[in-house]
Parts: C-alpha cells; sequence; structure tokens
C-alpha cells in the first residue's frame, strides 16, 4: 500500500502520516450508482446474445474493462454510456445516466475515505508524476486482479468491505492517465518488480500485459532498471514526485504504513536529481517494453 492510499496531503518534511481506522460515509452512494449501471449494462448485453469480450470487441474495450463496469468497480464514461447505448439497443436508457455520473465524478473525492480527500483532489489535478517504484508497480497503473492480490495479503488482514472500498477506489483513480489533457507521467519500475510473481502466473501475466498497454500510450514513458545494472542511485528506497497543477512539486517516501509527504523545495530538488540520475541508469524505453514482453513470454 502507497502513501496515495493513506495520506491526507497536510504532511510536510519531518511530519509522517501513519494510516488510521478506515472511515467511510455518503461515498458509497457513487459506487452504487456504478453497480447499477453495471447492472442494467449486463442485462442488456445478455439480452443482445454477447459474451463480454464480444462487447467490449465492438466497442473498442477490453474484456476486463466490461467486466470491471458490469460489477460496478468502474465509473462508466459518457462516451462508452453513448456507444453502448446505441449497440444495445436500450432506447436512452444508458445515456440517461451519464448526467448522474458527470455530478459522481465531480465529487470524486467521496470514493476516498475522509482523510485522504485532500490529496486524492491534489492527485486529480496533477500535471506530472514521477515514480521510482521498488515493490510493487504504480498504483496507477496496477490491474484489479493485482490489486487484490496486494489487499488480501495485508497484515492485519482487511475486511472485504474495506478491501472493496479500496479496490473501487484506486481503479476510479486511475482514470486521470487517459483524461484530456491527460499528465505527463514517467515510471522507473525495478526489474525485480516484474519478476515477482505475487498472485501467480495468471495475476503477473495480466499485470505486465498492462504494463505494457501504459507503457504505450503517449503520455507515459515506462523504464526498467535492469538487476544487472552495476550503478543504482535508488538504493536507498521507492519515491515519488508529483506536481499539482499550480503548485511546487512535491514528493513522497514510505516504508512498512508510514508516509512522509515532502515539501520543502532543496529536498524535493535534491530527489527529482537522484530521479534524473535513475532514469540514465535505467534501460530506455523501448527496451525496457521489450523485456516486459520477453518477461510475459516466459513460463
Amino acid at each position: 500500500m502507497t502513501w496515495w492510499d493513506m495520506c491526507d496531503g497536510r504532511a510536510g518534511v519531518g511530519m509522517t502520516v501513519t494510516e488510521p481506522q478506515e472511515r467511510y460515509d455518503e461515498g458509497e452512494q457513487a459506487s452504487d450508482l456504478n453497480r447499477v449501471i453495471g447492472k442494467q449494462v449486463k442485462v442488456l448485453r445478455e439480452r443482445a446474445n454477447l459474451t463480454q469480450k464480444e462487447l467490449g470487441d465492438r466497442l473498442g474495450y477490453s474484456e476486463d474493462l466490461i467486466s470491471s463496469l458490469e460489477r460496478g468497480r468502474r465509473t462508466p464514461q459518457r462516451e462508452f454510456l453513448e456507444a453502448a447505448d446505441e449497440l444495445l439497443l436500450a432506447g436512452g436508457l444508458l445515456t440517461a445516466a451519464i448526467e448522474d455520473v458527470e455530478k459522481a465524478k465531480a465529487k470524486a473525492r467521496v470514493r476516498h475515505p475522509a482523510w485522504f480527500r485532500d490529496y486524492a483532489r491534489l492527485e486529480a489535478s496533477a500535471v506530472e508524476i514521477n515514480f521510482f517504484s521498488t515493490l510493487a508497480p504504480p498504483g496507477l497503473m496496477q490491474t484489479e486482479d493485482f490489486i487484490r492480490t496486494l489487499l488480501n495479503g495485508r497484515q492485519p488482514l482487511l475486511s472485504e468491505e474495506t478491501i472493496e472500498q479500496r479496490v473501487v477506489s484506486r481503479l476510479a483513480r486511475q482514470e486521470i492517465l487517459t483524461r484530456w489533457p491527460p499528465p505527463i507521467v514517467t515510471a522507473v519500475i525495478d526489474e525485480s518488480v516484474l519478476r515477482r510473481k505475487l498472485g501467480g502466473r495468471k495475476v503477473r501475466q495480466g499485470q505486465l500485459e498492462h504494463l505494457l498497454k501504459c507503457g504505450r500510450l503517449r503520455n507515459i514513458t515506462l523504464q526498467v532498471l535492469p538487476l544487472d545494472c552495476e550503478e543504482n542511485s535508488g538504493v536507498d528506497g521507492p519515491f515519488v514526485l508529483q506536481t499539482p497543477r499550480g503548485k511546487q512539486q512535491v514528493a513522497y517516501l514510505e516504508v512498512q504504513g508510514v508516509g512522509q509527504l515532502i515539501t520543502d523545495p532543496e529536498e524535493v530538488r535534491i530527489l527529482a536529481a537522484r530521479y534524473g540520475s535513475i532514469r540514465g541508469q535505467a534501460l530506455t524505453p523501448r527496451e525496457s517494453l521489450a523485456l516486459i514482453q520477453e518477461l510475459l513470454g516466459e513460463r
């Protein structure tokens, strides 16, 4: 679990944020709306005798995305609702929900626990995000199955309700990667992260495939720091650099559920310089995607 899923955005240099008791409120109303629309899509799809894959192929979406939408774990976009309404001959049933969906998206912070909303608002307006990941792929690039694997393995154990809420929240946050205009994102991922078999072969394969898709987006540059690299400026651990719209760049460090948000310009500058060195030591974006493709072929 990274700080993006626990910090309230108020910590500064020398201040830490630990994960408090879960506190969710009316935010579940947004999830309820997603579930209702998802059930409607499922009924209409089955009436049309289409599988999730067939519907996805016709609309230009993946089978996994259709599955997530039908289960209410993704917020349906206007474009999807319009296209699905026409294809499934819904007669306006799906497009009628667009206004409510837009209102729910405008209040996206309610998907998160109260202590996280301030930072969620900053992340939603980020113009640039830089990740150095040594334990897991960046949260904004994780698949639903991988997220569940991480949350199911937490100690002490999380309740099923908490896991479900966190899955929905993290998937919803990922929408910033495909909005317009999207933030500029760079990510350097240690090769050990790609080789780790968390969740088993199927989960790992799905995660690697998703990283390939992310790495091919125009706004995302993905690099891998190889295990045989003889120099590594990132041995002190993972961190994130983020630039919210209209604000100065900040940095974040996290270990064992304790996060530290760094806002001091000099401290942030040092980490930014370190990140530049790490990127220079990593494989090129082309080489990185080739390595991920190679790992996908391994059994």
